[in-house]
């Protein structure tokens, strides 16, 4: 078992994407993605920009990682493709990849610009790394929430 650590520099709730009960990391982050195997720890730690230095944002332990088809496919992910004008955690979700004749499509999401077309900068960086890291054993440690506390176990 391997333990990353990499900083949160915003906590939206996209990635790591929390919702639907399974914690997953699908954007962002390309060479823990590439590296982490099952049973290993991810953890977010919080960065200045986040005003959290140190602090740890969420840790989740990897249970299986698929590619972005996969992902897309899986009719267990449907609710984790986002709905623009839904609630927030339907805005924010994460999977937003898959390939076609013309190579990778990006959802209009968090991660295309603000007209909702592609962006080519964070799909080069997403898929720079085929690989969705899910855990169904999360923890999400947040100022606010109902004792600082969220998760699956």
């Amino acid at each position: 078992m391997a333990v990353y650590i990499y900083v949160v520099a915003r906590d939206f709730g996209f990635a790591p994407n929390p919702f639907h009960g399974v914690c997953t990391l699908a954007t962002c982050k390309p060479i823990v993605r590439r590296m982490a195997k099952v049973d290993d720890w991810v953890f977010g730690m919080g960065g200045g920009k986040l005003g959290a230095v140190s602090r740890c944002i969420f840790a989740m332990q990897v249970t299986e990682a698929v590619s972005f088809d996969e992902y897309w496919a899986d009719t267990r992910f449907k609710d984790k493709k986002p709905v623009r004008n839904g609630s927030r955690t339907m805005m924010l979700g994460d999977n937003i990849y898959h390939q076609s004749n013309d190579g990778w499509q990006q959802l209009d999401s968090h991660h295309s610009r603000p007209d909702g077309l592609p962006d080519i900068h964070n799909i080069k960086t997403d898929t720079g790394t085929n690989r969705v890291l899910l855990s169904e054993h999360f923890l999400l440690f947040r100022e606010g929430g109902a004792g600082g506390l969220e998760g699956r176990s």
